[in-house]
């Protein structure tokens, strides 16, 4: 008996073993995140500010997650909503996150029924603050120098000064809506998949105007682009070009910028969501990454979740109540 009493114990401190071991190759695979790759969405064409960011950050979140991949996948059309709703689709898991870009983000859910709203992200941070303006090709309109001039031909040519935006209810159409409106002028709006290609057009002549972040037309212009930006839309000069007014110095009260952060599908588990919030936090202030968002004319203005939410919850009210005096569909 005592034989058989020895064996049964030894069959127990055995399968025991086998039972530990076997918890542990079937513990959830979520403690080793990341263990594949990640796809980050950019919902505008290569090219664009961005798609730019997105590729210099990447490594740094890589780096800050423990050597994870970051894979860029650039998802654009209908004017960022292609993007957004495949990251709110994708399965909450960590290996999809995306740039959020405002005002987009919340003026296409406003202006049509949407396929996504941003209460349907966890927001692991945003980045960039990039105020807007207006610039032209130096080289086709040597003769308009100022936001006056601009008005000046404007009046005297009606719809005739084409407008290149990244779409409808985007910041650059919202500030070209508004131009309109305080000056009475007619302009001609063409949406493009991105400012890449906004770019292309107003290089080519293909259109008189680019509405765009001040932080890319510097990055064209450095890159040899030939625009010159008439201004910057916000109170304060940019620390990008301190030596450029601002459209409210020059007469005309037009404030719209362009906030880039980083999304996650809702529910992400808590550790996961910790991680990507961590690492997205130490990438933005990693002394490496702030001198290449200088040397690409990035704006920095880091968030953490909460004022992150607390700023789109602001800026929805504020582009509701624009959607009920002026709506901005076409």
């Amino acid at each position: 008996m005592k034989f058989l009493s020895d064996k049964f114990s030894s069959l127990r401190a055995v399968s025991a073993a086998v039972a530990v071991a076997a918890m542990a190759f079937a513990a959830p695979s979520l403690a080793a995140y990341p263990e594949q790759p990640i796809n980050m969405i950019v919902s505008y064409a290569p090219g664009g500010g961005t798609d730019l960011v997105a590729r210099a950050l990447a490594p740094f979140i890589e780096k800050h997650l423990g050597g994870a991949r970051i894979v860029v996948v650039n998802r654009p059309g209908a004017g960022g909503e292609i993007g957004f709703a495949e990251v709110a689709r994708a399965k909450p898991d960590g290996y999809t996150i995306g740039f959020l870009n405002t005002p987009n983000l919340l003026t296409i859910p406003i202006q049509r029924k949407a396929q996504y709203h941003w209460s349907d992200f966890d927001l692991i941070g945003n980045l960039i603050d990039d105020p807007d303006s207006f610039a032209i090709n130096t080289n086709k309109y040597p003769e308009i120098k100022t936001l006056k001039d601009l008005e000046s031909y404007a009046r005297a040519n009606p719809g005739r000064v084409s407008v290149g935006t990244t779409g409808a209810g985007s910041d650059d159409h919202l500030a070209m809506l508004q131009f309109e409106r305080d000056t009475g002028v007619e302009l001609l709006h063409v949406p493009y998949k991105g400012a890449a290609d906004v770019r292309t057009a107003v290089t080519s002549g293909e259109i008189m105007l680019a509405a765009m972040n001040i932080g890319e037309v510097m990055a064209y212009r450095a890159g040899g682009t030939p625009i010159e930006p008439f201004g910057v839309m916000a109170e304060e000069p940019s620390t990008l070009a301190p030596d450029l007014p601002t459209f409210k110095s020059q007469g005309y009260n037009i404030i719209m910028a362009s906030l880039r952060g980083i999304g996650a599908p809702k529910g992400l588990p808590e550790d996961v969501r910790t991680k990507l919030v961590t690492a997205v936090q130490k990438a933005a202030s990693d002394p490496e990454f702030i001198e290449k968002a200088k040397a690409m004319f990035v704006p920095m203005r880091y968030l953490d979740p909460a004022a992150y939410k607390a700023e789109l919850e602001m800026n929805e009210e504020m582009f509701r109540k624009t959607w009920q005096q002026t709506p901005w569909a076409e």
